[in-house]
């Protein structure tokens, strides 16, 4: 009896803990999608007060283009909201429902024994029992074994309680999980509405058009993904780092920084290397994170590793998962690809830059160098 109370003891204080886990998952999940709601505003405030014209309507299509990849962003939070909290559902009605059953069971024990006792009550079985003891110490062992079972009877009935509790517990907080489940969908339908009215407009705006403005728009939203950095600042940062000092502009052989990627085009120093959603980055080489910096038209990351007194470059990440100074290993994780839109399909599509830069600003070195050849 004892093991089996500590048992279920246990098992609450593990749901517990992971409830109060979900939870502070759950609320950071929400603090990210407020922060994603309020740039987006941001940017409807900043579109409807642009004017119209040929000019406005390059500018709208940047800053539409921006929204849309940020609603795609939210989207896919909300998304993810969603899961957590259908997984908490099912979890918290697991726990209800389990503990329900054991309620059950124990209302049944107790109602038997209650029985039990009435029927020795009626029957004056307690008299019997106690009076045909063969002597007073026997007697006394029978009044200690009534009194173990009134006890056993009074544990029994508090312990009912106790689980009715429970019980409660469990089924308020998979009523409040299925209201904010419910909000949570509701709130998916309203994005999926509002991206396609957004991509509607975008298109109607491309469509304005020349040929030479969507290129030059293109090539100036691609310049807004790439690294703007001054790479000599984060050279003086590198000096006389040991950590991966073994690379060298000969290093080649290497995986992609993106898991699963393809490089789409090369161009000097840099690579963009597109994948899948939600795909993983990785370190080419073992190093020290010498900067991580966000960019503030993008909303994505940057993140700077020096091996030795080289130095990688990894733009337009959704998220990382080091910090700044770290040592990292070779084809570590340090975030996830970031999205963008393609301005002439208002398209999703996810990509990173990578770039290499040696000790020297003098010497030049071809990314697709240092990785392995197909």
């Amino acid at each position: 009896m004892r093991k089996y109370l500590l048992f279920l003891l246990l098992c609450c204080s593990v749901q517990l803990a992971a409830g109060q886990s979900t939870d502070s998952k759950i609320a950071a999940q929400k603090r990210l999608i407020a922060d994603l709601e309020k740039q987006i505003a941001r940017e409807e405030q900043e579109i409807s007060k642009l004017k119209k014209g040929r000019a406005s309507a390059e500018e709208q299509v940047r800053r539409l283009a921006r929204q849309i990849d940020s609603r795609n962003q939210l989207l896919d939070e909300t998304r993810r909201d969603a899961r957590t909290l259908e997984e908490e559902v099912g979890r918290a009605d697991s726990a209800a429902r389990s503990l329900s059953a054991s309620l059950d069971r124990h209302r049944q024990r107790y109602a038997e024994m209650v029985r039990e006792a009435y029927r020795n009550y009626r029957h004056n079985n307690y008299l019997t029992y106690l009076f045909s003891s063969s002597d007073f110490r026997q007697m006394a062992r029978r009044i200690a074994n009534l009194r173990e079972a009134a006890a056993v009877r009074e544990r029994e009935m508090a312990r009912i309680d106790s689980l009715a509790s429970e019980v409660a517990v469990q089924r308020d907080r998979l009523d409040r999980r299925q209201r904010a489940l419910d909000s949570v969908q509701r709130s998916l339908t309203t994005q999926r509405s509002r991206l396609q009215q957004d991509v509607q407009a975008a298109r109607s705006n491309i469509r304005q058009l020349s040929a030479k403005e969507k290129a030059t728009l293109k090539q100036k939203i691609a310049q807004e993904q790439k690294l703007n950095v001054a790479i000599d600042e984060l050279r003086k940062l590198s000096r006389g780092n040991k950590t991966g000092a073994s690379f060298s502009a000969k290093t080649s052989n290497l995986r992609l920084p993106v898991v699963g990627g393809r490089v789409k085009r090369y161009k000097g120093n840099m690579a963009e290397v597109s994948g899948p959603k939600g795909a993983d980055i990785i370190s080419i080489y073992e190093g020290k994170v010498v900067d991580i910096k966000r960019n503030r038209i993008t909303n994505k990351y940057d993140v700077y590793v020096a091996h030795g007194e080289y130095i990688s470059s990894y733009a337009n990440l959704n998220s990382v998962c080091v910090a700044r100074d770290a040592s990292v290993a070779r084809n570590q994780k340090i975030g996830t690809i970031g999205s963008s839109v393609d301005v002439t399909t208002m398209e999703p599509e996810y990509k990173m830059v990578f770039g290499i830069y040696a000790p020297s600003p003098k010497v030049q070195l071809r990314a697709e160098d240092c990785f392995k050849k197909k």
